[in-house]
C-alpha cells in the first residue's frame, strides 16, 4: 500500500517538473525572439535629417515666395492670405525644440497642410517631398486642420444670431437670384474616403463608395453659413437633415428668422415666412421649400421648380468651387473618419476666408472654373414623407407669385424650350 502511494507521488512530482521545463522553454524562446528583433538603425533617418538642406519647404517654397502667382497656385492662398492665417494659428501650433532635434515650425506645418488640401497628395508622397515622417505628416494635417477651424470659424463662418443677420442674407438672395424671403440653400456632399476598419456598412453609401456626409447651408455669395459634417454615408438624406443641429433648430422654431412678410408686390397673398430652398431629398416644411415632384406637372409648377432650382444650385456651385480649390475632395481620403471631419471643416472655413478676402478677379477665375462634376454631391433621393397643409400653402403662394408678380422675363423661354431639366 505504501509502495503504491509512493509511486503515485513520484508520478505527480515528475509531471510538475515537466510543466516547469515547458514553461522555461517557452520563456527562453520568447526572450530569443525579443533579442532577435532588428534594432532601429537611425534615431532620425538621414533623408529626414537633411530636411533643412533639401526639403521642399526649405527650397521650393522659399523660391515660390518670390513669385505671387506661383505661390498662390501652390497653396491656393496669396502670400498675404498665408501670412494672415499663420498669425491666427501659430500660437497654438508652436512646439519646443527637443534635445535631439529641432521642432517643426508653425509655418512649415501650415505649408504642409495647405499643400495636402490643395492636392490630396498621399501622406507618403508629402513625406518624401518635405522630408518628414509619414506619421508626422498625418499628425500635422489633423492638428493644423483642428486649429484652423477653432481659430477662424467665429470670424469667417459665424452662425447668424439675429433676425437682422438672416434678413441681410435674404436680401442678397432676392437681389442676386430673384427669390425673396430666402435665407439660404441646403444640400449635401459625400466626402469619399477609404473604408474604415471594422465599420461594416455604416459608411457605405448608395453610390457604392464609403463616405461621411457634409450637409451645408450656403448664402447667395457662395459662402457657407453653417455646416454639419460626419454623418454616416449609409444614412438617408432626410435622416441626416433631421439629426443635424441646424435641422432640429429649423423644425423646432429656434432659428431667429425675421417675422413673416408679404412677397414684393403681392400683398394680397398676405405675409409669407422666410424659407430655405432644398432638393427633393429633404422634407417640405413651413420654412423649407422643395420642388414639386412627379411627372406631368402643370406649367405653373414647372415655373416654380425652375425658380427654386435657380436659387438652390448656388449650393452645388459652392461645393464645386470648394472641390476646385481643395482637390483633396477629388480623391479617396485615406484617413480615419474623425480626421476626415477635421479636414472638411478646415477646408470650408478656408473657403469662406478666400471668398471674403480675394480680389474680384481671383473670385471670377475660380467661380467660372469647370465644376460641373457632380460625383461628390449627394444627389438627394426623393423624400416621400407627408407635408403639412401649412407648408403646402406656403409653396403654393410662391408658385402663384412666380407665375404673376414675381415672374422674370427669361423663365418662360427656359422652361418651354426644355433648357431646364428636372
Amino acid at each position: 500500500m505504501v509502495d503504491k502511494f509512493n509511486a503515485n507521488l513520484l508520478f505527480i512530482i515528475e509531471e510538475e517538473e515537466e510543466e516547469e521545463e515547458e514553461i522555461e522553454l517557452l520563456l527562453y524562446h520568447a526572450l530569443e525572439k525579443e533579442h532577435a528583433k532588428v534594432k532601429r538603425r537611425w534615431w532620425v533617418h538621414p533623408v529626414t535629417d537633411n530636411r533643412a538642406a533639401y526639403g521642399t519647404y526649405h527650397r521650393l517654397v522659399k523660391e515660390l515666395e518670390l513669385d505671387d502667382d506661383m505661390f498662390q497656385q501652390y497653396f491656393r492662398l496669396s502670400r498675404e492670405q498665408f501670412q494672415y492665417v499663420l498669425k491666427k494659428v501659430e500660437e497654438l501650433m508652436f512646439k519646443r525644440n527637443a534635445r535631439m532635434r529641432k521642432a517643426i515650425t508653425p509655418r512649415e506645418r501650415l505649408a504642409v497642410t495647405l499643400r495636402y488640401l490643395a492636392t490630396g497628395e498621399s501622406f507618403q508622397s508629402l513625406a518624401f517631398s518635405y522630408r518628414l515622417g509619414k506619421s508626422t505628416i498625418g499628425h500635422i494635417v489633423k492638428e493644423v486642420c483642428q486649429v484652423i477651424w477653432n481659430t477662424m470659424r467665429d470670424e469667417f463662418m459665424p452662425m447668424p444670431k439675429t433676425a437682422r443677420d438672416w434678413k441681410s442674407i435674404a436680401d442678397n438672395f432676392e437681389q442676386t437670384w430673384q427669390f425673396p424671403n430666402c435665407c439660404g440653400a441646403i444640400d449635401g456632399k459625400h466626402i469619399v474616403m477609404t473604408a474604415p476598419h471594422n465599420s461594416g456598412s455604416l459608411y457605405y453609401n448608395y453610390k457604392g463608395t464609403f463616405s461621411v456626409v457634409l450637409l451645408a447651408v450656403v448664402d447667395a455669395h457662395y459662402k457657407f453659413i453653417t455646416i454639419d459634417v460626419g454623418s454616416y454615408g449609409m444614412n438617408n438624406d432626410s435622416g441626416i437633415f433631421r439629426a443635424s443641429r441646424f435641422g432640429q433648430a429649423l423644425r423646432n422654431g429656434r432659428l431667429p428668422l425675421p417675422p413673416d412678410r408679404p412677397l414684393p408686390g403681392a400683398e394680397e397673398h398676405g405675409s409669407v415666412p422666410y424659407v430655405f430652398v432644398a432638393d427633393e431629398g429633404l422634407p417640405l416644411l413651413k420654412h423649407l421649400m422643395r420642388p414639386y415632384g412627379g411627372r406631368g406637372k402643370a406649367e405653373q409648377e414647372r415655373f416654380f421648380n425652375y425658380r427654386l432650382s435657380r436659387a438652390r444650385r448656388i449650393v452645388e456651385s459652392t461645393f464645386g468651387i470648394l472641390s476646385e480649390r481643395w482637390r483633396v475632395f477629388h480623391t479617396k481620403i485615406a484617413v480615419l473618419p474623425d480626421t476626415t471631419k477635421h479636414i472638411a471643416k478646415a477646408a470650408c472655413v478656408l473657403h469662406n476666408f478666400l471668398q471674403s478676402t480675394s480680389t474680384p478677379t481671383e473670385l471670377n477665375a475660380v467661380t467660372t472654373a469647370t465644376y460641373d462634376d457632380c460625383d461628390g454631391l449627394t444627389e438627394f433621393r426623393k423624400n416621400t414623407g407627408r407635408s403639412s397643409k401649412e407648408a403646402e400653402s406656403v409653396r403654393s403662394t410662391y408658385k402663384d407669385y412666380f407665375n404673376n408678380q414675381g415672374t422674370v422675363s427669361w423663365q418662360t423661354d427656359v422652361v418651354r424650350r426644355g433648357l431646364f431639366t428636372e
